[in-house]
C-alpha cells in the first residue's frame, strides 16, 4: 500500500486549536469483517491490532475520572473485539452516551447473532455505514453481497426500534462518494435515502450523514496508483471554506488508538500524527489527566482540507446548516 504522508506534509492548512474535549473516539482494533476500498483505516479480516482488556479498563476509568459526555467506537468493527460488551455496559453504567460505528453486516456474523438485541438494550446510538441506496453501488465498494446483507441488518434494528423517532434509539446512516469526488448536499440526499429505502425496503432511520472520502491508507493508495492524489487535493483545497474550521470535529474530540496513544482525530491517529503536549513525548490515556488540552493546538496537515471543503465533513456529518 502507498503512503500519502509525505505528499500531505507540509502543509498550509489554517491553524486551529481545541476547545474543551467532550467526545472520547476510541478505536478498539483494525480487523473487520469487510475490506473496503475507500477504508482510511485499511482494515480487514486479516489485521491482528486489538485493544486490550487492560487498555479498556483504563478507557473505563478515564470516563469516570474526567468529563468527557459521548464514547465514539470504532475500528475496524468495533464489535470483534471481545471487550466490546463489557465496555458498552460499563460506560452507559456511567450515564455517558455510547457511539457505535457499525458496518450493519457485522450483525450476521458468527457469535453476533443477539448484537441488534445487545445495543437496543443498553440504547447505544446506531452509526451504520449505508454508502448508497442502490445495490449496484454498494456492492462495487464494499463486496458483492454487501447491500442485501445490510438491508436485513436494518430490518432487525428497526424490529429493535431503532430509527422510530419515539423509541430513543438513534439510527443514522452514513453515505461516502464512490470515488474522487465530494458529496453531494447532505439534506437533498437524505430525502432521496429515506424515499427509496423506505418505498422499496420499509426501512426508516434517523439521519443521513455525508462524509467526505479522505486521502490516507487504503483509499489514498489507491489515488496515487491511478494517478488521481494531485487531482483530488487540488478539488478539496479550491472547496475549502474557513466557516466550516469551528465546526471541525477534532476541537472537541479526543481520539484513543487501540494501544490507548492519543491524537486529534481517527484520521492522524492513521497517519501517526500524534496529539500534541508540552509535557508528554507521546501522550497516552494514562497521561490524560494532567494534559492541558482546553485551547491546545490541533496537529493538521493536508487531508484535513477534506473536512472543511464544501459542506464539510465530520462525524457527524456536514457542518454547514442546511447542505
Amino acid at each position: 500500500m502507498l503512503d500519502t504522508l509525505e505528499k500531505l506534509l507540509p502543509s498550509d492548512f489554517p491553524a486551529i486549536r481545541r476547545t474543551h474535549p467532550q467526545t472520547l473516539q476510541v478505536n478498539l482494533g483494525y480487523r473487520c469483517n469487510q475490506q473496503c476500498l475507500h477504508c482510511h483505516v485499511a482494515a480487514g479480516p486479516n489485521r491482528i491490532e486489538v485493544m486490550t482488556a487492560d487498555t479498556v479498563d483504563l478507557v473505563v476509568e478515564t470516563l469516570r475520572r474526567l468529563s468527557f459526555d459521548t464514547l465514539d467506537l470504532t475500528g475496524g468493527a468495533p464489535e470483534l473485539n471481545p471487550e466490546f460488551r463489557r465496555l458498552v455496559e460499563q460506560t452507559r453504567a456511567l450515564g455517558v452516551r455510547v457511539i457505535d460505528r457499525c458496518n450493519l453486516t457485522i450483525l450476521h456474523e458468527a457469535n453476533q447473532e443477539d448484537l441488534d438485541a445487545f445495543l437496543a438494550a443498553n440504547a447505544v446510538e446506531l452509526v451504520a455505514s449505508l454508502p448508497c441506496y442502490l445495490a449496484e453501488n454498494v456492492n462495487r465498494q464494499r463486496g458483492k453481497g454487501v447491500f442485501d446483507l445490510s438491508i436485513d441488518a436494518l430490518r432487525k434494528l428497526n424490529a429493535r426500534g431503532y430509527g422510530d423517532p419515539d423509541s430513543g434509539l438513534r439510527l443514522n446512516l452514513v453515505y461516502n462518494p464512490q470515488g474522487p469526488s465530494l458529496p453531494p448536499p447532505q439534506s437533498g440526499l437524505e430525502a432521496d435515502y429515506r424515499k427509496v429505502l423506505a418505498d422499496d425496503y420499509g426501512i426508516r432511520f434517523n439521519q443521513l450523514l455525508a462524509l467526505a472520502n479522505l486521502p490516507i491508507q487504503r483509499f489514498g493508495s489507491t489515488l496515487l496508483s491511478l494517478g488521481q492524489f494531485d487531482d483530488y487535493m487540488t478539488l478539496l483545497k479550491q472547496a475549502h471554506r474557513d466557516e466550516n474550521l469551528t465546526g471541525v470535529m477534532c476541537r472537541s474530540m479526543i481520539s484513543v488508538d487501540w494501544q490507548g496513544y492519543l491524537y486529534d482525530c481517527d484520521f492522524n491517529q492513521m497517519l501517526g500524527l500524534g496529539l500534541r503536549a508540552d509535557t508528554v513525548l507521546r501522550p497516552h490515556l494514562r497521561d490524560l489527566p494532567r494534559l492541558a488540552l482546553a485551547d491546545s493546538p490541533i496537529m493538521v496537515a493536508d487531508h484535513c482540507y477534506g473536512c472543511t471543503a464544501g459542506q464539510g465533513s465530520s462525524c457527524s456529518g456536514a457542518l454547514l446548516k442546511g447542505a
